[in-house]
């Protein structure tokens, strides 16, 4: 008998950082071949960067991405600093860890109630779902408002933040800002709580993978500026050694660089990651919440990230809460530096998994080399795989089932995907 072919070739994923595509090849119900390949056209914010006074950096780094440019800036301002020999710690870390909190809140909340819910409760997207459950989404704006006004007070407005500087701030909020802040917090609060509960509720796909986790840590905190990248596997190094670990690689079916350990192959960075890693970090109510849910790490379901990203939501609201009441202002926003020639890197968490930057500066300090890793490149192979597992245990369903789970377990990624929910246009065909 003739061999049953099925071609699943998805032409264009919509509604994430760049353009991309996906194609399965199976036969006879077995999986030959998963695709996954991103064809948008090179950015060029590496080379954009080369000629730029090192304080430029942040401000152009931040306009690679609306959902994340905290994480850009922070990343950015790090590697400088560690390339003047500089250290920013005490309140004018505590702000930007604040900063940090709100960048989660509103990106978790984002992806969670508008982009990853309606996978797993059957609606086509954020829109279908608020029309029959507007209470659900109404919890899930209040949370992404409050990320967004944490973003405007600390960053000067909430996309693309401009308050932030290599050594600092420009500007320090005042105790009636913080104030403001801790309302809106104490608001919500309730809100994230009941976020962790609501995803513990939704039927997960039995799927279980094992793999390399990877996420950066600071000592006595739940990883958001790190300050070591640290490995389920055992790997524990300063961030200015991430090259002698980790290597970029084009592929010819990708315009992205896919990223790999050197000595082991891919790896996963981002929610799960750092939950595995340092679950034991957590704030008291999230950890408490993660129990109460039943998440224990290590976690490995990848469709269960909805549920770690609602945990984090809850530690970053509890998080931010804890930096406003402890805060006292430091003498300036900013500390003095001697801006000199040198190599810097830095590394921060964004939403969505690890983002590492380096910099080669001359002796006028201007950028003569820049890195950019991403989490999303750094995630592409572990998707890959993952497609491969979920598609190899559902290949037998019909074709429509087969593209919502594809789009589900893309979305455990959360690769920068900006709106709504139905992204696969997909062709079968049955030789």
């Amino acid at each position: 008998m003739p061999s049953e072919v099925r071609t699943i070739e998805v032409g264009y994923l919509t509604r994430v950082e760049g353009e991309g595509r996906m194609k399965v090849v199976a036969r006879d119900g077995k999986v030959e071949e998963v695709v996954f390949s991103i064809f948008e056209p090179p950015r060029f914010f590496e080379a954009f960067l080369r000629g730029k006074h090192h304080s430029e950096a942040p401000d152009i780094t931040a306009r690679i991405c609306g959902i994340c440019p905290v994480a850009y800036q922070m990343s950015s301002v790090h590697a400088m600093e560690h390339a003047f020999g500089v250290s920013v710690e005490g309140p004018l870390r505590d702000l930007r860890m604040l900063l940090y909190c709100g960048e989660w809140i509103e990106s978790h909340a984002l992806h969670i109630y508008l982009l990853h819910a309606p996978d797993f409760l059957g609606y086509e997207s954020g829109i279908s779902l608020a029309q029959d459950h507007p209470d659900i989404v109404a919890m899930g704006l209040r949370l992404k408002k409050a990320g967004n006004e944490i973003v405007r007070v600390l960053g000067g407005r909430e996309i693309h933040p401009v308050n932030v500087k290599v050594g600092g701030w420009y500007r320090l909020p005042t105790r009636a800002e913080l104030d403001h802040l801790a309302t809106v917090l104490d608001r919500v609060h309730d809100d994230a709580i009941s976020t962790v509960a609501l995803v513990a509720t939704f039927p997960m796909p039995d799927v279980s993978r094992t793999l390399e986790w990877v996420s950066t840590r600071y000592p006595g905190e739940y990883p958001m500026l790190g300050k070591t990248v640290v490995s389920s596997a055992g790997l524990d190094i300063p961030v200015h050694e991430w090259n002698d670990w980790f290597v970029e690689e084009h592929v010819a079916r990708s315009n992205a660089l896919h990223s790999r350990i050197k000595t082991r192959g891919s790896y996963e960075t981002g929610p799960t990651a750092r939950f595995n890693l340092n679950s034991e970090l957590l704030s008291p109510g999230a950890a408490a919440a993660a129990h109460q849910a039943g998440l224990t790490a290590p976690c490995t379901n990848p469709f269960q990230s909805i549920v770690v990203r609602a945990v984090e939501t809850l530690h970053a609201v509890e998080a931010a809460l804890q930096i406003i009441d402890g805060y006292r202002a430091p003498a300036a926003p900013a500390i003095q530096f001697v801006e000199k020639a040198g190599e810097g890197c830095g590394a921060s968490e964004a939403p969505r998994g690890t983002l590492f930057h380096r910099y080669r500066l001359d002796a006028k300090a201007m950028i003569t080399d820049a890195q950019i890793v991403p989490p999303t490149a750094q995630n592409q192979l572990s998707i890959e795989e993952d497609l491969r597992l979920v598609l190899e245990k559902h290949i037998a369903e019909p074709d429509d089932r087969l593209r919502t789970i594809l789009e589900q377990s893309i979305r455990n990624y959360d690769p920068c995907i900006s709106c709504a929910t139905h992204f696969l246009e997909l062709e079968v065909d049955r030789g």
